[in-house]
């Protein structure tokens, strides 16, 4: 059966709330004030409280309630969409009150919630292109990011004329809860952070808007303090994954070149998803001195892994340390590995931990932000070679083994599909060289394989992006370079 818009909006919000029927005639003119009353006898017959959203936003545009960037039309979304919402305090006292008898069920809840608000931008999210490329070290994901919008040029004008507030401090801050937005700023109207104590301080759980893998969620300090890697790091990543289960929680490392977007406040990362390098295998097993209970090993990954396995937290935490402790001092320049210059110190770890059963793990991943003449980006960084490919930092996300490539990218590889097959094109010329080498080694291309063989080939780029980023290259004479880390850390016999 079909109603208005409005009318059909609000009866899914009281569906889908605390609002009961009484509450119907507010609702109405609460919406009314915010999308018009103009063009409402508009019928429709769906429930679906996104699309109805979306036709909202359609009326409040044609009635001059909303501007015409998408940032206004994000932010009179969230606000319709906040009608849903619990305040802060009532949704943290049912998820702790459902966390005590399950604690499954609690954290799907505040996921199915986030979704269904449109906090998650799942159907952005939808149009990512993603597939899977064998290697020799197990299956890597490739995606080309297509989820964001492009900022708009009307919204950067105008908001280069507004004055600067310095409010929320950034995107991570807890202050975000319930903001706004502004045409520099994203709507933050209908988000909800679940607050938890970690290490005696409040620390904020939340979902990524744009989420690059199942259930990407972040932990973040209720300060705004800037990220550091220190044996806290390890301790907190454990108690999260014993938190949350089934999750994995990483994070970024705390070096420009090596670290991640936001290093400005302390968080990490987690989700529900089993990346490649955590299936990646054990190919040299270590055995440091001292810590004959925690299993330690070397993995085999393209960058520098070191694998951390025991049922006590704190002696994971304890040998993590002293590894981290170890590697900001250690320099070997037979590899180019140098631990600090002129001041400034190099090494760091992007550390990821997990949960399997009674045992803990941490994976410690060696970073060192070195530049030189030859590589002014990055000693450990994409080389120019593979940077028409991927030039930004490798991030946690990637170290683990799922790419995070550029939207150009779409586009982009149409035409080298196009060269490869001997059609008219505009390839990029910074594709040129990497596809002349294709079509030299597989003259079998044709309309059928073209797709596949180019995916292939981007999966390959992205391990030798990956091994770029390797410390210790995969070669015997970076391997043997490990192992003598290895032995400053300190190994039995």
């Amino acid at each position: 059966m079909k109603a208005d818009v409005v009318a059909r909006f609000v009866d899914s919000v009281i569906a889908n709330s605390d609002y009961t029927q009484m509450d119907k005639p507010y609702l109405y003119n609460r919406v009314l004030a915010l999308v018009g009353e103009e063009g409402l006898k508009q019928e429709v017959e769906t429930t679906d409280l996104i699309a109805l959203k979306d036709e909202l936003l359609t009326i409040a545009a044609k009635n001059g309630k909303v501007g015409e960037t998408q940032n206004e039309r994000d932010n009179l979304g969230a606000e319709l969409m906040n009608f849903i919402m619990p305040a802060p305090s009532v949704l943290n006292q049912r998820f702790w009150q459902t966390y005590e008898t399950d604690k499954n069920k609690a954290i799907a809840d505040f996921y199915a919630l986030s979704k269904q608000n449109d906090y998650i931008k799942t159907k952005a999210i939808a149009k990512n292109i993603a597939y899977s490329v064998p290697t020799q070290y197990g299956d890597i994901e490739i995606t080309i990011n297509l989820s964001k919008p492009e900022k708009d040029p009307k919204a950067i004008a105008a908001a280069k004329k507004m004055k600067q507030t310095g409010y929320p401090k950034c995107q991570l801050c807890i202050e975000n809860e319930g903001y706004q937005g502004r045409l520099d700023y994203p709507a933050r109207a209908d988000h909800r952070i679940i607050r938890f104590d970690l290490g005696n301080k409040t620390w904020g759980f939340q979902y990524s808007p744009y989420a690059y893998f199942n259930e990407h969620c972040i932990f973040l300090d209720g300060k705004h303090e800037p990220m550091a890697i220190t044996a806290k790091t390890f301790s907190q990543l454990l108690a999260i994954v014993e938190r949350f289960p089934g999750y994995f929680a990483g994070s970024n490392a705390d070096l420009p070149i090596v670290g991640g977007s936001i290093l400005t406040h302390e968080h990490y990362q987690g989700g529900n998803h089993e990346f490649a390098m955590q299936k990646a295998p054990i190919e040299k097993n270590l055995h440091f001195a001292g810590f004959s209970d925690v299993e330690a090993g070397i993995v085999k990954w393209p960058m520098s892994v070191i694998r951390l396995r025991a049922k006590d937290q704190a002696r994971l935490v304890e040998l993590a340390s002293k590894i981290l402790d170890k590697w900001r001092a250690y320099s070997d320049e037979s590899v180019d590995v140098l631990a600090s210059s002129n001041g400034e110190s190099h090494h760091t770890i992007t550390p990821i931990a997990r949960r399997s059963g009674a045992e803990f793990e941490l994976d410690l991943v060696l970073r060192d932000n070195q530049t030189s003449a030859k590589y002014p980006d990055g000693i450990f960084h994409p080389h120019q070679d593979v940077q028409h490919i991927k030039k930004e930092n490798i991030g946690l996300i990637e170290v683990m083994g799922l790419a995070i490539l550029p939207p150009r990218l779409k586009d982009e590889l149409t035409e080298v599909e196009k060269y490869l097959l001997g059609k008219p094109n505009q390839m990029a010329d910074y594709h040129a060289k990497w596809a002349e080498k294709i079509k030299a080694e597989h003259p079998e291309v044709s309309e059928q394989n073209v797709d596949n063989l180019v995916k292939a080939q981007v999966g390959k780029v992205f391990a030798r992006v990956l091994e770029d980023a390797g410390v210790f290259k995969r070669d015997q004479k970076g391997q043997e370079a490990f192992v003598r880390f290895a032995e400053f850390v300190g190994l039995e016999g």
